[in-house]
């Protein structure tokens, strides 16, 4: 599991799972959205492992659907989201005193599955943007795990792969990064589980967000 962070500089996370304990509303919606679309509602484990991946084709691989099925669930889920389910979403312990360490040091960003008035919304509802440099949003690139967000964010920056590391607990996360040969580092508290984000070759991955004081405390 080696890999190099000396070099690194940037440090984008993923939002939903990794910094925001958000999964549980997730599992709550799209069962919603499935009852609303007359589909076999999905359990938990089944919702949990799409978790990351854009909306539109997250409901297709969920449901095995088409397009137009697949968007009419979406509008189920964002109506459950934004105005039926009061399930909270809290940043995971410790987040605030990490990414403000951190942002001290390096430049934030962040890769997310979310839509661009999701992760605003995220933001304003935590006070979190101030973090973070720049992001990017489903709904501006291509869906994990293509590492088109890492691309554009790494553009943006003018940095080059081996400059940034990506913070994830989802194979998706792994996957975009080990697309372009950037370092990645696993968290195992979030959707996915660690056996198989270890199957993608991470640096580390830790149990509780906390621990990645003591990764980067290593490098200062």
């Amino acid at each position: 599991m080696s890999q190099d962070l000396s070099n690194v500089s940037h440090i984008i996370f993923d939002w939903d799972g990794t910094i925001m304990n958000s999964a549980g509303k997730i599992v709550n919606c799209m069962q919603k959205a499935a009852a609303l679309a007359s589909l076999p509602i999905p359990n938990s484990k089944q919702v949990e492992h799409i978790i990351g991946i854009s909306l539109l084709p997250a409901v297709q691989q969920l449901f095995d659907i088409g397009v137009n099925k697949a968007q009419e669930v979406c509008t189920y889920y964002k109506q459950a989201y934004l105005e039926q389910d009061q399930t909270p979403c809290p940043l995971f312990d410790g987040a605030h005193e990490l990414l403000s360490a951190l942002s001290s040091r390096y430049t934030l960003g962040v890769a997310t599955g979310k839509a661009r008035r999701g992760l605003q919304r995220a933001f304003e509802q935590t006070n979190s943007a101030v973090y973070f440099s720049d992001t990017r949003c489903a709904d501006e690139a291509d869906s994990k795990p293509s590492p088109d967000m890492l691309i554009q964010l790494l553009k943006h920056w003018q940095i080059e792969p081996h400059q940034a590391v990506m913070i994830g607990d989802t194979t998706y996360d792994m996957q975009m990064a080990e697309a372009i040969s950037m370092p990645r580092i696993g968290v195992s508290y979030g959707v996915h589980d660690k056996l198989a984000i270890l199957q993608h070759g991470p640096a580390h991955v830790v149990d509780a967000l906390h621990e990645l004081h003591c990764i980067f405390a290593q490098r200062s």
